[in-house]
C-alpha cells in the first residue's frame, strides 16, 4: 500500500491525507501508486490520529465502467433516434459520420455500398465541416475496405496503416494521421457500406473497448443506410407502378373535347378502383374509345386490378367496332386469372366526328348509364345495360347510339359520385336526381367546365366526411370546333 514507507522511519505522506489530516473531520480519498484509497480518521491517546486506508480501488474502476457504459448506452439510444429519423440515404450518411467524428474520432469517412464505378463519400472533417463527393477509386485501393463492402462474411473492423491510405481518405488540413481504422456498415442481408475513423498523431490510438464501441454504433448506423436505400427503391419502384396507374391527361382528339377527373377514397391515396382512359383512333381502329370504370375494392389493390383492365383493353382495342365482344373477351379474361373473385363496372364509349356533331355508341356493363347533357339544359339516360365484369361465365349488353350536337356533352361517372354521403346532416347521399339538376345547368358548356362543376358540388356535399372513389369523364361536341391539340382547360387528369 505504501511502498516507499519503512518500519520506524519517517515517509512522505500522501498530499492528499496530508490535508486530509490538517482538516478534521474530513472524509479523504485519493492514488497511492496506482491503486486508489479511502482513509478514515481514528483519535489516539496523546493528540495522535490513526489512519485507516481501505482499498477502493476494484469498486471505483466499476463505478467508472458503469458509467462510461451507461453514457454509451444513451449515446447508441441517441444515435438510433438521429438515424432513423430520415429515410433519405444522404441524410443518413450524414448523421453517420457527423456522430462518429464527435464521439469515436476526429474525423469520419462514410462510404456507400454501390455497384456503379464511383464510391459515395461523406466526409466529417475536423472542423465539423460536411462534404459529400462521388470517388471514382477501387475498393482495393485502401486496404480492408474492400472486404467490408462485400458484407459477407462479416469481418471486424481492421486497423490500416495511414501510409497506405488514398489522399482523398484524408480531410484536407487534418495533418498526421496516427490511427485508422475500418469499420463494416452491416446491413439488412447485405453490407450498407464502410466507415473509416481517424485520430490525429498525438491522440491515443483505438483501444480494444472503443472498437467494440465503434462496432456497435457501425451495426446501428448500417442498419439506417440499408432501410434508406431499400426505402429509397421501393419508393422508385411504387412511383413508376403510380405514374401508369394514374388517370391519363386528355385531349382533345379529332375535334372532340375530353375531361376527366378523379378523387381517391382516401385523400393521401393518389390511386385506387375508378378509372377512366382514352384512346386515340389508329390504323387499327377508326373511333375513339373513352373508357370509364369501376373496380370492387379501394387503394392500390384495387388499382393493380383497374391497370390489368386498362392494359387488356388497350390490348383489345382493334376490336372496339364491336363493344359486346370486347366486354366478352374482358371478361374471360378477368375470370381467368384465378385467386380472389374481382369484379368490376365499366362503360364504353366510341366517339366519331361528323361534321359539327360527334356520333357516340355507348356499352353499359353493368355501370349505371351515362347522361346526356343538352344545350337546353335537357339531361337524359343513355338506353344501354349490361351485366358487370368478371364474375358470370356468360355475359350480355346493350349498346346505345347518341349524337352529340355542338356544345352537348356526355358524361360518364362512377357511383362515388351518387353514393357520395354529406349534406347538412352527413349521412344523405349526393343521389342521381341531385347530379341531373347540376347537369342542367351545365347546358353548352365545354367538357373541362362540366367536370369542374360535377367536382366541386360533390366535394362540397361531401365536405370532410368519407367517401367512395369517384372519377367522373366527359365528352362534348365542341362549339364552333377546336383544334385538335388543344388541351383541355384541366388538363384533364387533376387529382383532387
Amino acid at each position: 500500500m505504501l511502498p516507499d514507507a519503512r518500519p520506524g522511519e519517517p515517509f512522505t505522506t500522501p498530499a492528499w491525507l496530508a490535508e486530509a489530516h490538517r482538516s478534521p473531520g474530513a472524509a479523504p480519498s485519493g492514488p497511492v501508486g496506482d491503486r486508489f484509497y479511502a482513509a478514515t480518521a481514528s483519535p489516539l491517546d496523546g493528540g495522535l490520529t490513526a489512519w485507516w486506508l481501505r482499498d477502493e480501488t476494484v469498486q471505483r474502476t466499476l463505478t467508472a465502467e458503469l458509467e462510461a457504459e451507461r453514457r454509451r448506452t444513451r449515446f447508441l439510444a441517441e444515435a438510433s433516434s438521429a438515424l432513423l429519423a430520415s429515410l433519405n440515404l444522404e441524410r443518413c450518411m450524414e448523421v453517420t459520420a457527423r456522430l462518429a467524428a464527435e464521439h469515436l474520432a476526429d474525423a469520419a469517412v462514410v462510404i456507400a455500398q454501390t455497384g456503379a464505378r464511383r464510391l459515395p463519400v461523406v466526409v466529417r472533417d475536423q472542423h465539423g465541416r460536411v462534404t459529400r463527393s462521388s470517388v471514382a477509386a477501387a475498393p482495393e485501393s485502401v486496404p480492408g475496405l474492400d472486404e467490408a463492402l462485400q458484407g459477407f462474411p462479416p469481418v471486424p473492423p481492421r486497423w490500416i496503416d495511414p501510409a497506405t491510405a488514398p489522399a482523398w481518405l484524408v480531410p484536407e488540413g487534418f495533418g498526421p494521421v496516427g490511427a485508422m481504422a475500418v469499420t463494416p456498415l452491416p446491413g439488412l442481408g447485405l453490407s450498407a457500406g464502410a466507415l473509416i475513423l481517424l485520430r490525429r498523431a498525438r491522440h491515443a490510438a483505438f483501444d480494444a473497448s472503443e472498437a467494440e464501441f465503434a462496432g456497435l454504433f457501425a451495426a446501428r448506423a448500417g442498419a439506417a443506410m440499408s432501410a434508406a436505400r431499400l426505402y429509397a427503391e421501393q419508393n422508385q419502384v411504387a412511383d413508376t407502378l403510380m405514374r401508369a396507374l394514374l388517370p391519363p391527361t386528355l385531349r382533345h382528339v379529332e375535334g372532340t373535347e375530353f375531361a376527366g377527373g378523379y378523387r381517391a377514397s382516401v385523400d393521401t391515396d393518389r390511386v385506387g378502383g375508378d378509372f377512366y382512359d382514352v384512346h386515340p383512333p389508329g390504323e387499327d381502329c377508326a373511333e375513339t374509345l373513352a373508357v370509364l370504370g369501376d373496380v370492387a375494392g379501394k387503394g392500390l389493390d384495387a388499382a393493380v386490378i383497374t391497370g390489368r383492365i386498362r392494359s387488356t383493353l388497350h390490348a383489345l382495342r382493334p376490336m372496339a367496332d364491336d363493344h359486346g365482344r370486347m366486354l366478352r373477351l374482358l371478361n374471360n379474361a378477368m375470370r381467368s386469372e384465378g385467386g380472389r373473385v374481382r369484379f368490376a363496372t365499366l362503360v364504353l364509349a366510341s366517339a366519331h366526328r361528323e361534321g359539327a356533331s360527334v356520333t357516340l355508341r355507348l356499352t353499359s356493363a353493368g355501370h349505371p348509364p351515362p347522361l346526356i347533357v343538352r344545350r337546353d339544359g335537357t339531361v337524359e339516360e343513355a338506353d344501354t345495360g349490361g351485366t358487370l365484369i368478371g364474375v358470370l361465365p356468360e355475359i350480355t349488353s346493350r349498346t346505345a347510339h347518341v349524337r352529340l350536337a355542338p356544345g352537348e356533352t356526355c358524361l360518364l361517372y362512377t357511383d362515388g359520385v351518387t353514393e357520395a354521403k354529406g349534406g347538412p346532416l352527413g349521412d344523405v347521399q349526393f343521389g342521381e336526381e341531385r347530379l341531373k339538376r347540376a347537369l342542367a345547368e351545365c347546358g353548352g358548356l365545354p367538357a373541362a367546365a362540366v367536370v369542374e362543376r360535377v367536382q366541386m358540388l360533390t366535394d362540397a356535399w361531401i365536405g370532410g366526411g368519407r367517401h367512395d372513389d369517384i372519377a367522373v369523364l366527359a365528352i362534348t361536341a365542341p362549339r364552333g370546333g377546336v383544334p385538335d391539340d388543344v388541351d383541355t382547360a384541366t388538363g384533364g387528369s387533376r387529382t383532387v
